[in-house]
């Protein structure tokens, strides 16, 4: 499966548009895909994260978004046997979007405020919190809006962070700045200046700059001169436990905006370029963050001003974490997955939430009826068994949910010993008969295999619950032999890895 993702970088451009669709690439490399991405500018230290990531890089002599650019781009995938074209950037309109389609290829088409005249992608996303359908008024009839933060694409760094709780101090003290790859205009160093008049004591703060940012010289004097400890970091690649490590942080108003509010950091906003506006604005409404506005409009004076607020207000500090985390989740690169495969379901992994849910699907008639144990099960029961389960790393439990995050159902791997496990499947009442459970076996078992060292799975069923030996079968499981298990006959089915 190969995903081509046509994008540029540069000072100019920045590193935005490129960052996001590598959140995109790595998640299509977690199913197994391979992603190449298609460059038409010079971005050495972004390209040398791609490689890194075990991504190619093809470079295009065009001049970036005209028709040559796209038959180039739809002759190369044509070549990969791309599964799907991903575009993003201002400089690709509608004559290209045509032109990809015209040759055949699948489009997801990432844009942020409607830029091109008419849309001929088959999927548009426009993860941005003022995203809405009267953006797209001139659309094919077969594109399909993706809208909203619940995309957000976030970086597979991010995932070990789900449901991370930020302990908010009564006075904040670590500082993280973070204006993006490139910072043509070097607002880092205004912003450096302001911090220096920030009456706090103890303060400390860490400084992100990209590869492409020209004014590293400048900054690393700045630096050097700080009457407090500034750390002055180029191009990393462990943004999550930056963000972990800070109290507060000082940003532009594009994507890293969804990876700030995703880990809970109380931030203040700079807008640096126009497309930022309504983002800034947006966040500033919803207490997310502070809207300082338009970078040329803002001074260091006015930088300390409102870093020495948030840092002494631990109430406001607070509320924006908490809003922050409602309002991006961390499940957007998952949700967008699901169209690029053409599935129904997805699989996400249990959280402590889910609790009550697992107990009112266990206690159903007709699953105890399945079970080879089959009184009902106490609440109180079940929080001991979860509670010992949800931490265990010999157990597995996985939640399938639809296009709106309705739940479907649950599969559960019982680790045996190192190469085998024992699963168990449930599926909620009213979906049932619906050909969701062979469909939810098949997708639990590619995740197991994929990202475990497991080799067999082993699954026993009472020889009249035909809806599962059906749904097994149709997962590729084999019939063994009928064993007893809890004093109850049952059919023993087995997967191995490479099978099916």
């Amino acid at each position: 499966m190969n995903l081509l993702v046509r994008v540029d970088a540069s000072i100019k451009i920045g590193t935005g548009h490129l960052m996001r669709c590598m959140a995109l690439a790595q998640a299509w490399q977690n199913i197994g895909g391979r992603a190449i991405f298609a460059i038409a500018t010079q971005a050495t230290p972004v390209e040398d994260r791609l490689v890194s990531e075990g991504m190619d890089v093809v470079h295009l002599s065009v001049e970036p978004g005209n028709a040559e650019d796209a038959i180039k781009t739809a002759n190369l995938a044509r070549q990969l046997g791309a599964t799907w074209v991903v575009v993003d950037g201002y400089h690709f309109g509608a004559e290209y979007q045509r032109i990809i389609k015209n040759c055949g290829l699948r489009l997801l088409f990432i844009d942020d405020y409607g830029h091109a005249q008419l849309y001929w992608a088959d999927l548009v996303l426009n993860q941005n919190i003022y995203a809405h359908e009267g953006l797209y008024p001139n659309r094919s009839p077969e594109t399909k809006l993706l809208l909203g933060t619940r995309y957000a694409l976030l970086r597979r760094e991010f995932c070990k962070w789900q449901g991370w709780t930020r302990k908010i101090l009564p006075v904040a003290r670590k500082v993280l700045v973070t204006l993006g790859g490139s910072d043509p205009d070097n607002v880092t160093l205004t912003v450096i200046q302001g911090l220096q008049r920030v009456d706090v004591p103890e303060l400390e703060a860490v400084v992100v700059v990209g590869g492409s940012n020209p004014h590293y010289e400048k900054l690393q004097a700045a630096v050097d001169a700080s009457p407090f400890p500034i750390s002055l970091e180029r191009n990393v690649t462990n943004m999550p436990e930056l963000m972990a490590w800070a109290d507060v942080a000082i940003s532009a108003g594009g994507s890293t905006t969804w990876e700030l509010a995703f880990m809970g950091l109380p931030s203040l906003v700079l807008v640096l370029a126009d497309n930022q506006r309504a983002i800034a604005e947006k966040l500033g409404e919803m207490g997310v963050a502070v809207n300082l506005g338009w970078h040329e409009d803002v001074y260091a004076a006015e930088i300390a001003q409102a870093m020495k607020q948030l840092l002494v207000s631990s109430g406001i500090r607070a509320e924006m974490s908490r809003h922050g985390q409602e309002l991006i989740d961390g499940e957007g690169t998952a949700r967008v997955l699901m169209h690029l495969q053409d599935q129904p379901l997805r699989l996400r992994s249990v959280r402590q939430e889910d609790c009550k849910l697992l107990w009112e699907w266990a206690n159903d008639p007709e699953v105890r009826t399945s079970a080879f144990l089959s009184d009902s099960i106490p609440w109180q029961k079940h929080i001991e068994w979860f509670t010992h389960k949800f931490p265990d790393r010999n157990c597995h439990i996985f939640i399938a949910i639809d296009h709106q995050d309705t739940p479907i159902g649950q599969v559960r791997f019982d680790a045996q010993n190192d190469e085998q496990v024992e699963i168990d499947v449930s599926i909620e009442q009213g979906k049932r008969r619906s050909g969701y459970g062979s469909l939810l076996i098949g997708m639990a078992v590619q995740t197991l295999f994929c990202h475990t060292s497991i080799k067999a799975i082993h699954a026993f069923i009472k020889p009249d619950n035909e809806a599962s030996i059906r749904a097994f079968e149709k997962a590729q499981f084999q019939r063994l032999d009928l064993e007893t298990v809890k004093g109850n006959l049952a059919l023993h089915y087995l997967r191995m890895r490479g099978n099916g």
